[in-house]
């Protein structure tokens, strides 16, 4: 009994030593958590406007879309019978629910991902604070919130802006010369950037396709920093060449272009270089720019002209990706039409918007790139990577800007031909859903004219996934590469010549396409 008295008179004693520490520390805790309480507000201000940063431009693209649905439908709905507008509403309803769960959801499990664990150590700061340790208390940790807030929502997007200079192809710089021009292109011919290496003019030249939607400035992401497509085979002395389409708001020729038009442009450039240098051209193209550059050699306007070909993540059969052919699918056949994404330009020429086609991506992986999701992954990136009181990394400096800014339309006809890819299958014999100068385009004439062939895929590629890059080795043999990462890194990661994974390299019995350009000019 005694022992239990004892007992209870230490624990009483302990809580009395507790109440006077606290006391004790009254004055100053109160001042720290009156900081606290400031800094707090300040980094909820900040918190709520970079979500409303990140939403914008998302909401942005989705009353866009609006406005082409409500243009499209109020010519529609007096073609359907009333049973048809009222099944295909329902399923477009249905399709939206589901979007909308899934970025719900995603946004849920994201921000508690991150607010989980920081709700631990707000605990444990607020006991240091009330008590008196010294250790991290509840001040340092919401001032060091504030920090990372505007950090994330005011000096990010203002460093993204900055890297602009740095970012792309500058023409300007002196590392360029200009090899020829179309109503609708310009051709240039890319310099070395290592001062060791000049060009071998007697060397195979390359060409390079870039991709419309993703934009041509991607393929020089940052030339300074040894990430860049095209300087991966300039840099080798390769006589290296690359198609720039003019700007498309400006020039009438480009809005209304065909998929005959490329090919008699791309014809042009492939015979002032072969002039120059005296060999056939190996056309290489990116994403959409080895869909187009395929068509163009199967059109037979590039017979005698080109004689190799390397396609990089570029989507040959576009009903096989898992990605955007099933959420096309998932669409009522009514809403699966380019009208829902055609802008008409003030001359009446009507052009794809590219825009539109960056959220429709987004839509299909809503998952990922949801904006609460991005917004918290930048969140973490900073405060992760301890950017949050330093520079920011270049890489992920470039890649936010070709997301936010590298964005244009496209001419009808050519976004129309990448719409069939990804609608219509390769015929079981080989024919694309492809028509060119009144002739069906067929894979068997590749090896027919003698033509060797590299496709290289991402592994973890979500936006052209490997199976439809890879469709026409069902057909034909040609010769693979697998590269880790997605549908950048190519251009980005293994651009850098000293990366695992370097352009001029083999690896796992593979070769990259600067070392596939290198071994055919042997």
């Amino acid at each position: 009994m005694i022992g239990r008295i004892n007992q209870i008179r230490e624990a009483g004693n302990h809580y009395l030593n507790d109440l006077q520490e606290v006391f004790d520390h009254l004055p100053e805790t109160a001042v720290k958590l009156g900081e606290a309480s400031g800094e707090k507000f300040e980094a909820s201000h900040v918190y709520v406007n970079g979500v409303l940063k990140y939403f914008q431009d998302f909401v942005e693209a989705y009353w866009i879309s609006v406005g082409y649905f409500q243009s499209v439908e109020r010519r529609k709905l007096f073609e359907k019978t009333p049973l048809d507008n009222l099944t295909d509403y329902l399923g477009l309803f249905f399709l939206n629910t589901n979007v909308a769960q899934k970025a719900l959801k995603a946004s849920i499990s994201t921000m508690a991902e991150y607010h989980y664990p920081r709700i631990y150590e707000a605990l444990n700061a607020w006991m240091n604070t009330i008590f008196g340790r010294d250790r991290e208390g509840i001040d340092t940790i919401v001032s060091n919130q504030e920090h990372l807030m505007k950090r994330v929502v005011y000096d990010y997007p203002k460093a993204i802006r900055s890297i602009r200079d740095e970012f792309g192809f500058h023409f300007d710089n002196g590392g360029y010369i200009k090899a020829g021009e179309t109503d609708r292109f310009d051709l240039w011919q890319v310099l070395p950037t290592h001062k060791n290496v000049s060009v071998r003019e007697n060397a195979k030249p390359v060409i390079i396709i870039p991709p419309f939607v993703l934009g041509t400035n991607v393929l020089a992401f940052l030339p300074n920093q040894d990430k860049s497509y095209v300087h991966a085979f300039a840099n080798k002395g390769i006589p290296t060449y690359i198609r720039v389409p003019k700007n498309i708001h400006t020039t009438p020729a480009f809005q209304v272009m065909t998929g005959e038009d490329d090919a008699r442009d791309t014809k042009h450039f492939c015979e002032i270089i072969k002039n120059r240098h005296g060999k056939q051209v190996t056309l290489n193209g990116y994403c959409q720019g080895g869909f187009i550059g395929v068509c163009d050699v199967l059109s037979g306007k590039l017979d005698g002209l080109v004689d190799a070909i390397i396609t990089c993540v570029s989507p040959m059969d576009g009903t096989r990706s898992p990605g955007l052919a099933t959420f096309l699918k998932a669409l009522p056949p009514r809403f699966n039409d380019l009208a829902y994404g055609t802008k008409t330009l003030p001359n009446g020429n009507k052009v794809a918007d590219g825009k539109l086609m960056g959220w429709v991506y987004k839509l299909r992986a809503i998952e990922n790139e949801y904006p609460i999701v991005d917004f918290y992954r930048d969140i973490v990136m900073i405060s992760a990577t301890d950017q949050a009181r330093g520079q920011f990394n270049k890489t992920a400096l470039a890649i936010k800007y070709w997301l936010n800014y590298e964005r244009t339309d496209l001419p009808m006809a050519i976004t129309k031909m990448s719409f069939d890819s990804y609608n219509i299958p390769i015929a079981k014999d080989g024919t694309l859903p492809i028509r060119m100068f009144g002739k069906t385009l067929n894979l068997h004439r590749i090896p027919e004219k003698g033509v060797k062939w590299l496709i290289c895929y991402g592994e973890k590629d979500d936006l052209v996934e490997k199976e439809t890059a890879l469709a026409p080795a069902d057909f034909i043999k040609v010769e693979t590469t697998g590269f880790p990462k997605g549908h950048l890194a190519i251009a980005t990661s293994w651009s850098n010549p000293k990366s695992e994974y370097s352009l001029d390299k083999r690896f796992n019995n593979q070769r990259g396409p600067v070392l596939f350009q290198l071994d055919i000019d042997k």
